[in-house]
C-alpha cells in the first residue's frame, strides 16, 4: 500500500483544523445521507432544525442561515409548497412574516432529528462519559468563539 494510502489511516497526527474539518465532513455525509431519504437538502435540514425551539422572522432566518432575502424566500417558498412550513404575520412587524413548523413538518422534525442524533452518538461510541461532557464543553467554546467573531 503507498504512503497516500497509510494517510488517511493516520488519525493520530491530525491537526485541529485537519480533526475539525474530518469531523465536520463526516456531520455533514450523515446530514447529506438522512437528508436524501427524506428529499430535503442541508439547507433544508438547517430550516428545520432552527424551526424546533423558535418562529423566526425571515430577516432572523436569513441572519442565521447566512442566506440573503431572496435566497431565504426561495427556500421558505420551497418548503411551504412541500408543507413543512407556513409564514404568520409577525406580531412585532404587522408588514413582516414569521415561520413556523405545520403538522407535517413536525414530523420531519422528529423523525429527521432522531436519526440524526442515532447516528452522531453512534459515531462517538468510543468515547467514555467523560470525554463526551470533554467534547461538548470545547464545541461550546468553539461556538461561543465563532459567535462573538461574527458579532
Amino acid at each position: 500500500m503507498s504512503s497516500y494510502d497509510d494517510s488517511f489511516n493516520n488519525l493520530d497526527d491530525l491537526s485541529i483544523v485537519d480533526a475539525l474539518v474530518q469531523v465536520s465532513f463526516l456531520i455533514q455525509s450523515i446530514l447529506a445521507k438522512i437528508g436524501a431519504e427524506h428529499d430535503l437538502s442541508i439547507i433544508q435540514i438547517r430550516l428545520l432544525g432552527i424551526l424546533r425551539d423558535r418562529e423566526p422572522s425571515m430577516q432572523q432566518l436569513a441572519r442565521h442561515l447566512g442566506l440573503d432575502k431572496s435566497s431565504i424566500t426561495g427556500l421558505v417558498d420551497r418548503a411551504v409548497r412541500r408543507g413543512l412550513v407556513e409564514r404568520t404575520v409577525s406580531p412585532a412587524d404587522k408588514r413582516g412574516f414569521n415561520v413556523r413548523a405545520t403538522t407535517a413538518g413536525w414530523q420531519i422534525i422528529h423523525e429527521v432529528g432522531e436519526q440524526i442524533e442515532r447516528q452522531i452518538t453512534a459515531m462517538t461510541e468510543g468515547l467514555t462519559e467523560s470525554e463526551r461532557t470533554q467534547t461538548i464543553v470545547l464545541a461550546s467554546k468553539i461556538l461561543a468563539t465563532a459567535v462573538g467573531a461574527n458579532r
